[in-house]
Formats: C-alpha cells, sequence, structure tokens
C-alpha cells in the first residue's frame, strides 16, 4: 500500500514568473481596523488567524553568514483556543563552536480600549532561556496582557553560521492566514536546492538573478494570499508531508573550485565515510574486537551471530534520547560509559557485525516526526536516525538497537517512514521501509455484578511489537499522566495501576476497577452492556469531507477486547445480543464481535485485524463502514431477568 507524497522540484529554470509588480518584504502598516475584526472571513470559526506572516533567509555574501528574518502579526478571536500563538518559542541552534545568536528583536500585543489602540511592549528582560538538548536552545516569551480581540505581532532575527540547511518554511498551517510569504536571498555562488511540497500553489512567484545588497544574487520569492487553515485527519501520523511547505538545501558552492554537498546518493554516502564521526567510527575495528561478546563467534549461523550482537548491545547500552547520523562524544566513550546517541550504539552494531564476519552497514533514515526522505533531492540534512542492516542470504534485516522491546525487523514506530538509505562502502542502496510485522492491543476485562448492582473486577491493557515501545515511550516520559489516562479516557475508578515492561517485550498495565454507572435498573431487569466500558462509542472513521491523505497505522494491527462477565445468582438472560463477522473482500479488513454463555459467566471477544501498515485514501469507505459495524455490535445490551 503505497502513499503518495507530491513533491515539485523548483529551480530558475522552470520557475521564472515575473511578481505582477506585487511587492515582497513590505509589511504593511498596523491598522486599527484589524483589532476591530470579529471574526475570519476565511473561517468563522478559527480562534486566530494570521493577517502577515513573512520569512526571509539571506546569505551575507560578505560574512557567509546566513541571516534568519520573521515577520509575524496574528489577530485572536477566542485566546482560550489560540494557546499556540500566546507564547513564542525561538530555538537556537549550536554545533562546537558554532552557535545561532538571536539579534533584532520587537514584539507587541496590541489591544482596543475606549476606542484607541493600546500597545504593549514584549520585553526583552521577561525572556526565558531553557536548553532542549545539547545542541538546541530555546528563547521563550509571553505575550501580555492577551485578550480576545487583541492582535500579536512579532520580528525578530537570527544569525546563523549553518548555510547547509535552511529552516523548512511551513506556508499551511493549523491557522488560517490572509498573506504568508517565503523569500531566500543567496549568493550566485552559493547555489541551493529549493523543495516545494503539497498542493497550494503561490499567488506569487519570482525567480531570478539579479543585483542585490551590492552583488550577484539569486532571489527566490513565494507569495501567498487566502490561505486555509490546514484540516487534519485521523490516521496520519505526520501530516506535515502534505502541507505546503518550502525547503533548501545546499547543493554546492563555488569559490575558485566546484563544491558540492547534494549531487547524488553515492556521493553523500562517500562523504559519511571520509567524516570522522560517521565513518572514521567505523574503521575502529579494535573497539568491536576487544568487546566482542564471549561465544559469539563460535555460533553456527550469521543469523545467529547477528541476533546474539544485537541482543548484546541492546542489554549493554542505554540510548540517551539523541538522535541524529553522527557520533557525539565517540564509540570508545560509550562503550566506557554504557550510554549513546543513535549513532553510537546503532554504529558499534555494525562494527560488531563486521567484526564477526557478517555483511552488515549503516542505514540512514528520517524518523517520523522528522518528516519523509525528498529521493529526488539527495542530502544528508534529511537525515537524523542511524539504524544497523545485515544482508543474510541475500535478504536485509534491520535492527534498532535503542530500544530495550525492539528485534530483527521489529522496529519502534518512530523508524518506519517509507524510505531509507543504506550506506555501504562502496556505494548506497535506497531501500522501502515497510513495517510487516504484526502489532496487537489485548484489553482484557474480568468482572461480576455485584448485589448492591455495582460491577467490579480487574482490567489489563497489553500491547506487542511496535506498538509496546510506543506506550512504553509514552510511560517513560509521564509515568503518572500515562496512569491518569485511564480513568480520564473510560471515567472509570481505576485502583492499583501497574504498568511495566514483560519479559518478552510486551507492555501491559493491570488495575482493578469498580463502577455503579455501568447497570441500568427496570423494575426486576438489569439491562447492561456486556462490554462494559470497552464499548466502541463512536466510529473514528467519521470524516464528513472526502479523505484526502493516505491512512497510516504504523503497522499492521491485530485489536481483541476480552470481556468474561460474572452473572449474579438467580438472575437469567432475557435475549442475548447477537454475533457478527464482516470482512473486505481482499481479506485486508476485518471485524468479529462473538458473545457465549457459558455457565454463570457471558464471555464477549471483538477482535480487529488490519494486514497492512497503511492504506491508500480510496479504503477509507471501507474502514468506516467495518467501524460503523464494530460500534453498532458493540452498544448492544444484554437484560438480565431475575428468577
Amino acid at each position: 500500500m503505497k502513499k503518495i507524497v507530491l513533491i515539485l522540484m523548483c529551480s530558475a529554470n522552470i520557475m521564472v514568473v515575473k511578481a505582477q509588480k506585487h511587492e515582497f518584504l513590505n509589511p504593511p502598516k498596523f491598522s486599527d481596523a484589524d483589532l476591530s475584526k470579529t471574526k475570519s472571513l476565511l473561517d468563522e470559526n478559527a480562534p486566530a488567524e494570521i493577517l502577515y506572516k513573512s520569512v526571509h533567509f539571506m546569505i551575507d555574501n560578505s560574512t557567509g553568514n546566513l541571516l534568519k528574518k520573521y515577520f509575524y502579526r496574528i489577530k485572536i478571536y477566542d485566546k482560550d483556543k489560540a494557546e499556540d500563538w500566546l507564547n513564542l518559542e525561538v530555538p537556537l541552534y549550536q554545533y562546537g563552536v558554532d552557535k545561532e545568536t538571536l539579534g533584532k528583536f520587537k514584539a507587541f500585543t496590541y489591544n482596543l480600549e475606549n476606542g484607541a489602540t493600546v500597545p504593549v511592549k514584549v520585553e526583552k528582560s521577561s525572556q526565558y532561556k531553557s536548553k532542549e538538548s545539547k545542541y538546541v536552545n530555546v528563547t521563550k516569551f509571553a505575550f501580555p496582557n492577551v485578550k480576545n480581540g487583541s492582535v500579536l505581532e512579532y520580528q525578530y532575527d537570527i544569525i546563523s553560521p549553518f548555510l547547509y540547511s535552511i529552516p523548512e518554511f511551513l506556508i499551511e498551517s493549523d491557522t488560517p492566514s490572509l498573506y504568508t510569504e517565503y523569500v531566500l536571498d543567496t549568493p550566485i555562488n552559493i547555489s541551493y536546492n529549493i523543495n516545494y511540497t503539497g498542493a497550494l500553489a503561490p499567488k506569487y512567484r519570482f525567480v531570478e538573478e539579479q543585483t542585490m545588497y551590492g552583488s550577484q544574487y539569486r532571489t527566490y520569492r513565494f507569495g501567498f494570499e487566502n490561505v486555509k487553515g490546514f484540516k487534519t485527519e485521523k490516521f496520519v501520523r505526520n501530516d506535515r508531508n502534505y502541507r505546503t511547505k518550502v525547503s533548501a538545501e545546499l547543493h554546492s558552492t563555488n569559490y575558485k573550485e566546484l563544491k558540492l554537498y547534494s549531487s547524488s546518493w553515492d556521493q553523500i554516502g562517500k562523504r559519511l565515510y571520509e567524516r570522522d564521526d560517521f565513518g572514521d567510527e567505523l574503521k575502529k575495528s579494535r573497539l568491536a574486537k576487544e568487546n566482542m561478546p564471549a561465544g559469539v563467534l563460535q555460533m553456527s549461523t550469521d543469523l545467529e551471530k547477528a541476533n546474539a550482537l544485537f541482543s548484546y548491545v541492546q542489554k549493554t547500552f542505554t540510548w540517551n534520547k539523541d538522535k541524529g547520523i553522527y557520533t557525539d562524544d565517540g564509540i570508545k566513550k560509550m562503550i566506557d560509559t554504557k550510554v549513546g546517541n543513535a549513532a553510537e550504539i546503532n554504529l558499534y552494531l555494525v562494527m560488531l557485525l563486521r567484526e564477526a564476519g557478517i555483511n552488515a552497514d549503516p542505514v540512514v533514515i528520517s524518523t517520523v516526526e522528522n518528516g519523509l526522505i525528498n529521493l529526488t533531492s539527495p542530502n544528508v540534512s534529511n537525515m537524523n536516525f542511524v539504524l544497523a542492516s545485515v544482508n543474510i542470504n541475500g535478504h536485509y534485516h534491520i535492527y534498532d538497537a535503542t530500544s530495550k522491546q525492539s528485534s530483527m525487523d521489529e522496529l519502534p514506530l518512530r523508524d518506519w517512514n517509507q524510505y531509507a538509505v543504506l550506506v555501504s562502502k562502496t556505494k548506497t542502496v535506497q531501500i522501502q521501509m515497510e513495517n510487516t510485522k504484526d502489532s496487537s492491543t489485548f484489553l482484557t476485562v474480568n468482572a461480576k455484578i455485584n448485589d448492591d448492582g455495582s460491577i467490579s473486577g480487574s482490567y489489563s491493557d497489553k500491547d506487542t511489537g511496535g506498538f509496546a515501545m510506543y506506550v512504553k515511550d509514552a510511560y517513560d516520559e509521564n509515568p503518572e499522566k500515562y496512569k491518569k489516562q485511564y480513568k480520564e479516557n473510560f471515567s472509570i475508578d481505576f485502583t492499583g495501576i501497574d504498568s511495566k515492561v514483560l519479559d518478552n517485550g510486551e507492555f501491559e498495565s493491570t488495575m482493578k476497577f469498580s463502577s455503579s454507572n455501568l447497570i441500568d435498573k427496570v423494575g426486576k431487569k438489569l439491562i447492561i452492556n456486556p462490554m462494559l466500558f470497552l464499548s466502541k462509542i463512536s466510529n473514528e472513521f467519521d470524516q464528513v469531507d472526502a479523505r484526502k491523505y493516505p491512512i497510516d497505522f504504523g503497522a499492521p494491527t491485530t485489536k481483541v477486547k476480552k470481556v468474561t462477565l460474572e452473572i449474579p445468582e438467580g438472575y437469567v438472560i432475557e435475549e442475548m445480543p447477537k454475533n457478527k463477522k464482516i470482512v473486505t473482500e481482499d481479506k485486508e479488513i476485518a471485524y468479529s464481535y462473538n458473545i457465549e454463555q457459558k455457565g454463570n459467566k457471558l464471555e464477549i471477544t471483538s477482535t480487529t485485524r488490519i494486514l497492512s501498515a497503511d492504506y491508500p485514501k480510496e479504503y477509507y469507505p471501507a474502514f468506516k463502514q467495518i467501524w460503523g459495524v464494530a460500534s453498532k455490535q458493540e452498544n448492544q445490551v444484554v437484560s438480565l431477568v431475575k428468577k
């Protein structure tokens, strides 16, 4: 099931379109009329609206720095639903001694008071700085005195030494925009690939060479008017892949000699092997030889050796949560401290595999949250993670030792993002990442109806495969928040919640529960939905508009709900719900509901099976139909009558 991604490469040769006298980089003066607006004409329910959004990237030919200039003007209609705009975060990057600095900064909150415009300045002294990672510091500002009807305005400059990848700029955000523009000015001896993705076409486009800033420059300018807020769809793991956006990646520089940065994947692979924090690390075979686990070299098959080495690295070393394709402190230090970033852990696994005589290579990927790789524009800056691969009897197998729960070809969901690039010593190979490993969820309830009409029992929520890794990450991030979700999602009094990883890598949460709201008494009858709190209340496939994007689950999926309900003594079942089974013609999607009485107990099992990790949008009606059937089945009730 292939996802469809629109990628349009733009260059000076195909995009030389006059701007029709449109003037870029000229924000309109602040208008008091904006304060009087009561709703957006693009979306009357929008809590906020972008009045003007501009980003200007300029390479300073005299200093070689990248100047990033931002200007935003935002109208707030409902501040309680526009929280994302009430605080400004400015990330600043640092690699070694090179770092970005915040230059000019201005920010105001405008309000209409007694018919007059009253501006409140955001003072620089109110800024708050936090270190998000070793490479990122974030400067944060809060807008003061924001009300419904306020206009927020801010502009700031960042001076950056990092020319290799200019930040991706979203044209389509969740907030509607009256005007959005993107401008890149670069000296003609510095060339970029301009990647334009998405469905929207700019109203104003201007790409040409001209004299600017005292030198010959190439300028790219795109202007958009009346851009509606992007409508998100369920079961899309990263909708940034489908939003209209512009990014620029360094292709080459020409200072007396031509230097290429993004010409082909083979050349990128060659440069990776020339780097001291990638290829040179892989050459330190002594580290692998000295630390080879006992008994591995004596194993009979390459597959046994590979799995044993993977298990050793997985259990011995702990990922520090830093992504990236380059080592940080080096593999030697990781061996000493037992802690490393993704590149250090998985490159070390490659070293061990090679030392054991196995055909092994690193694989570089872009994780789901990082977005899709642009295969038509090779550039290593697209990548943010390293995996390890082995070729055994002509078949590739992939490992990710950063996860304590993963196994061969069983990777965290973040890794499954369509494409990857295998980097060998002599060539690169583009491979398609297709998750064929089933991930399951088992929800199990054992309950009984008490004399006082309440229901009590035990509940187990168990995940396997990629789902287990996903929920384990959520648990590690905030255990209390993770446990709290059960009470919030089901409105049930859960107690004794215990969450843990099982020996086989599955993740399970067990708990006790009780509730007095699951039974209706009608005379001598007890009316109850035997699925209890596991009943499917609504159809998640409830989209009214036509589906636009592929349906992405991340993994083939099996979900089993099983309820065992003990009937109180002296009661008989008046009428049983009906069983049901529905499946698509191609057997890709199936649902079943089965209920039967065994002595004084009812056993109810609903099973949903989805055979592929993702589907084209044309499957949406099938999912909608089956989920509708499931919702109907799981809301049937049982009548218990006292003898």
